[in-house]
């Protein structure tokens, strides 16, 4: 197969995955079965178990989002994909947030390589799961720091608020 056919069922694969996704009269649920479909021809196969992955997690079935976000990881994904695995961490942390695996979730976002694609999501998500872990002040102080490079005033002092949150 050439490299300009391999390009072109690429972009017909990421275009089809793009129309499930966007189809708003499809309830998630009905998203799972298309979706497999689509990542049984997927161009790599780790990013066809990404996108299974959150087709099982939009439908709220996060233990079996859980178990292919992991495939997708161990399949190759931060090789095949960069931006996509940026996206898998927060999702894959988000689940297990939801599942109640704080720990987990706090440890994988903090591990988490900054990708441009997800800017201030990994610094959300940890927020979040900080919050539910019962460290507030931590996750104040991680949204307020993610925050502050928006902010075309106050910056400084908003920074210098959310390391009085936890002194560090």
């Amino acid at each position: 197969m050439s490299e300009g056919w391999e390009a072109e069922v690429a972009a017909l694969w990421e275009a089809d995955v793009a129309a499930l996704w966007e189809d708003e009269g499809l309830e998630d649920d009905a998203r799972v079965a298309p979706m497999r479909a689509l990542a049984e021809r997927a161009p790599h196969l780790a990013t066809g178990l990404f996108e299974l992955a959150g087709a099982h997690d939009a439908a709220g079935r996060e233990a079996e989002a859980d178990g292919f976000y992991r495939a997708a990881a161990e399949a190759g994904l931060a090789e095949a994909d960069p931006a996509r695995e940026a996206q898998r961490v927060i999702q894959h942390a988000s689940t297990l947030r939801n599942l109640g695996r704080l720990d987990e979730a706090i440890g994988m976002l903090q591990a988490a390589t900054p990708h441009p694609s997800t800017r201030a999501a990994r610094e959300a998500f940890l927020a979040l799961a900080l919050h539910s872990a019962g460290r507030h002040d931590e996750a104040l102080r991680v949204a307020l720091e993610a925050l502050a490079p928006t902010l075309p005033l106050y910056r400084r002092s908003v920074l210098a608020y959310a390391e009085d949150l936890t002194g560090r």
